[in-house]
């Protein structure tokens, strides 16, 4: 699939993550190596593996991944063929990632960026996902993040989110563990849903609930006359 060229975009009105949040994931990049972060897994997630066997995102598109880590998804992307992008707030994060990539010899794009104000222009994507950013933003910015999700994809644009759900009981994990509902009510009508949730398997010894669900770009209905 042919993609246009991703362009940064020009300055917007959206304000991003606070300084404290910044510093947070700096920090813990900095002061711990990313293998031994409780989220990281060496090889892709069980959902971005799904989308990309069923076809949900679209062949050689244009996907981002969007907290991206040491960027285990976006190799794995690249390496089937699609055009891979990644952001993360932690420049510890984005220097692991373009190491291990360079290492698995595939092409990439990965940059320091904000959840919520993507450095991507409108429309400009094929796809993205979300293993793990979602349920680490505030409760009241979700629906913002929807949006701003939604504004980078193209028309029927796809986007696959995973997160830790509230069943997940442990005593690690993020502080915001929203249920389906929850999680529902901040992406409708800005995505259609095309798959129902599904409780994930352990992975990488991390949480034992990952929920996720595949989501397509909705678009405007014309006025009716």
């Amino acid at each position: 699939m042919a993609t246009r060229p991703v362009r940064r975009t020009s300055a917007r009105s959206l304000v991003g993550l606070s300084a404290q949040a910044r510093a947070r994931w700096r920090t813990m990049y900095a002061q711990t190596p990313y293998q031994k972060l409780p989220w990281f897994d060496p090889g892709p997630s069980r959902s971005t593996r799904l989308a990309v066997s069923t076809g949900f995102l679209p062949m050689g598109g244009s996907i981002l991944d969007i907290g991206c880590g040491a960027g285990s998804n976006v190799i794995f992307l690249a390496k089937h063929g699609f055009v891979a992008h990644g952001i993360d707030i932690s420049p510890g994060a984005v220097a692991a990632a373009r190491e291990r990539a360079s290492k698995a010899r595939v092409r990439v794009d990965v940059r320091e960026g904000d959840a919520l104000a993507l450095p991507f222009a409108d429309g400009s994507l094929d796809g993205a996902i979300d293993h793990g950013c979602f349920h680490t933003l505030p409760i009241r910015r979700r629906a913002e993040y929807a949006t701003e999700v939604r504004r980078v994809l193209r028309r029927d644009g796809r986007f696959v989110l995973t997160w830790v759900a509230r069943e997940h009981t442990g005593a690690r994990g993020p502080p915001h563990r929203p249920s389906v509902e929850e999680v529902a009510r901040a992406l409708e009508p800005k995505f259609l849903f095309t798959r129902t949730a599904f409780q994930a398997e352990r992975e990488g010894g991390g949480p034992a609930c990952y929920l996720a669900f595949l989501l397509r770009r909705s678009t405007p209905q014309p006025p009716r006359m």
